[in-house]
């Protein structure tokens, strides 16, 4: 979120739950992208803020209180209030439940895998309209094709990455294999691990596809725990993933911290996973 919009996005949180009969007298930052995300306290409320020319919140509430009604590991909506979407200042607030971490140290892969799993039976038996992720790929594509967007890439880097994501985004797509609901980034940073085990959060990627697809976003532990995975097509995503990723990291409204030589490192990474 743009620095200069983040005081109205924490003042409109905090209104929207106070006009719910919340206590709140301070808000701390806990994540800042393309949404803020805020611990409300002392009613210790999760808001997440984005301006509504951005958001697809509503369809996020709906995804979660489905999946969490069937039992599936994602992050609950805040109980004490109507779990709906809330306008307030150009922003949109949704308000979550709060869970402490429980714990800094790394995820086991199994574990991991074991949680992605439920959550994918979940989602298999959910029939809700989302995107292709072949689309997913066709928006990176697309940015790394308009050099008004990605000024700084360099000519070989661009055709490399343009390459990349339209000839394997092909492949992947054309394989036939079966596809289902995915989170769509399902990354380390989208794991809470709290008292009640790992939950998923941010369910606005989600996507069609095939579960390697997910399984791409996750360390590369986590794929070997995960029964039944095409290991080929696993290898082809997670080259794919981090191509869409690195044409992310040239965009010039990138806020990403280090996200310029983040990007440089991912294109070397990308020409050696292709040679080998």
């Amino acid at each position: 979120m743009q620095a200069s919009e983040v005081p109205r996005a924490v003042a409109a949180a905090m209104s929207t739950a106070s006009s719910l009969g919340l206590t709140v007298d301070d808000a701390l930052v806990l994540h800042d992208s393309n949404k803020l995300t805020l611990r409300l306290l002392p009613c210790d409320v999760l808001a997440r803020v984005a301006p509504v020319a951005q958001q697809v919140a509503r369809f996020e509430i709906e995804l979660a209180q489905l999946l969490a009604e069937s039992g599936c590991p994602v992050a609950a909506l805040e109980p004490r209030v109507e779990p709906r979407v809330h306008e307030r200042d150009g922003f949109v607030v949704t308000l979550w439940t709060y869970h402490e971490p429980v714990t800094s140290r790394e995820v086991p892969p199994a574990d991991y895998a074991h949680a992605l799993e439920r959550l994918h039976a979940g989602m298999r038996e959910l029939d809700v309209p989302t995107p292709h992720f072949t689309d997913r790929v066709e928006q990176a594509r697309q940015l790394v094709a308009d050099r008004d967007r990605t000024p700084a890439l360099a000519d070989a880097d661009r055709e490399l990455l343009g390459d990349t994501l339209r000839s394997l985004g092909r492949v992947i797509g054309e394989r036939g294999g079966a596809e289902q609901l995915l989170h769509g980034e399902p990354h380390p940073g989208n794991v809470l691990t709290t008292e009640n085990g790992l939950l998923f959060i941010d369910l606005e990627t989600c996507c069609r596809g095939p579960v390697e697809f997910d399984l791409a976003h996750t360390p590369e532990e986590v794929g070997e725990h995960y029964p039944d995975v095409d290991q080929d097509v696993l290898r082809e995503c997670r080259i794919l993933v981090l191509a869409m990723v690195t044409a992310w990291r040239w965009d010039r409204d990138d806020q990403l911290p280090d996200g310029r030589r983040l990007g440089t490192e991912w294109l070397g990474r990308i020409r050696a996973a292709l040679d080998r």
